[in-house]
């Protein structure tokens, strides 16, 4: 797994963890037809970020076959935690108040997630 000390993913790396959170396993090519329906970015750029995602440690291959298939190796909560933790410290002065007052700015939140926050808040308190 990712350790605090690795570094972040990139908006580019992330955008490929998305896909194999979703999906689980995936080739280069998998991954890089679905990011084309969203983008526009080369079959070999996608194949480059994904080796070197490998080598950060971010995702494994399977490279027993002629076909590599690769699987996220950091968590989807984890790496959440981790980018809003840097970003919360690093943005908001530690405020998770300021925080979620940009958040809820930007997009207001659906009745669903206003209920799910205040079970949170009540859990909280």
């Amino acid at each position: 797994m990712l350790k605090s000390s690795s570094p972040k993913p990139t908006e580019s790396e992330l955008e490929i963890l998305q896909v194999l959170w979703q999906k689980g396993i995936a080739t280069v090519r998998e991954v890089h037809e679905i990011l084309s329906e969203s983008k526009d970015a080369g079959y070999t750029t996608t194949l480059k970020l994904m080796q070197i995602m490998h080598e950060k440690g971010l995702v494994t291959r399977d490279d027993s076959n002629k076909t590599h298939i690769y699987q996220a190796n950091v968590s989807k909560e984890k790496t959440q935690q981790n980018i809003v933790g840097k970003m919360m410290n690093s943005l908001f002065e530690g405020s998770s108040s300021q925080l979620m007052m940009q958040a809820f700015g930007n997009k207001k939140p659906s009745k669903k997630e206003i209920e799910e926050i205040q079970q949170l808040l009540d859990q909280l308190k």
